[in-house]
């Protein structure tokens, strides 16, 4: 009997740390907690650092500026707001709604209006890639390669490295690097590699989430005597 007690002790001992260990994430596990958070994503608002390399020229641009995200209706609308360019004041928008891509530039007096089309919905999965995108819609349209967890801006994230899988958009973005916060499901940072050589490095500070937003911030105020081109 007091051979069985002991046995059945050791058995404990030997049970509770392997149940208490936390299970290594793979990128089953990463999706999933993707799949989780995106269903309580509605809104973000951050403040980014945008490095624009160069390759033939060797030269970086440094952008800075604030971004905001919301989900309406199951649509994603954008508005970003590039307040400096290499040091010199030079404040220019972006908004994106309804499969529509306004690029404002008030110093200029210009605007153009870029149509989604038929591209609709790989524009859509392009803006949410990293701001509410579930992991099942990240796999559909992307080869994803979890490459493991570090530490951005004081917070845990997710390395996923992106490979699209439409031919079109490869042409233009041969692979897309993003740090995702899982608990928030949204980006920290995103390298984007261009087939030319080029990169947009893009880090994200400040980030407040799920914060009602003002209607107003996803509307351009365009100053009259604009000159207006679409595309």
């Amino acid at each position: 009997m007091r051979e069985k007690k002991v046995q059945f002790l050791l058995a404990i001992l030997v049970a509770v740390p392997l149940a208490g260990r936390a299970q290594a994430p793979n990128l089953e596990s990463v999706l999933s907690q993707m799949d989780a958070s995106s269903a309580k994503f509605r809104t973000c608002q951050a403040d980014f650092t945008a490095d624009l390399f160069t390759q033939v020229v060797q030269e970086h641009e440094i952008q800075k500026g604030t971004t905001a995200f919301r989900r309406v209706n199951g649509a994603m609308e954008m508005a970003t707001q590039i307040q400096t360019d290499d040091g010199q004041p030079s404040e220019r928008y972006l908004l994106y709604r309804d499969g529509q891509l306004y690029f404002y530039q008030p110093a200029l007096k210009q605007e153009t209006i870029m149509s989604a089309g038929a591209n609709r919905g790989e524009w859509d999965s392009m803006l949410a890639t990293g701001f509410g995108a579930s992991g099942q819609s990240l796999a559909a349209g992307w080869d994803v390669k979890f490459e493991g967890m570090e530490t951005v801006g004081g917070v845990q994230a997710a390395r996923l490295d992106l490979v699209p899988r439409q031919a079109n958009i490869r042409n233009n973005v041969s692979h897309l690097t993003i740090w995702v916060d899982l608990a928030r499901d949204l980006s920290l940072k995103q390298v984007m590699y261009q087939p030319s050589g080029d990169t947009r490095t893009v880090t994200y500070s400040n980030v407040r989430y799920n914060l009602a937003l003002p209607a107003s911030l996803f509307t351009l105020k365009v100053a009259p005597g604009t000159q207006v081109q679409r595309r």
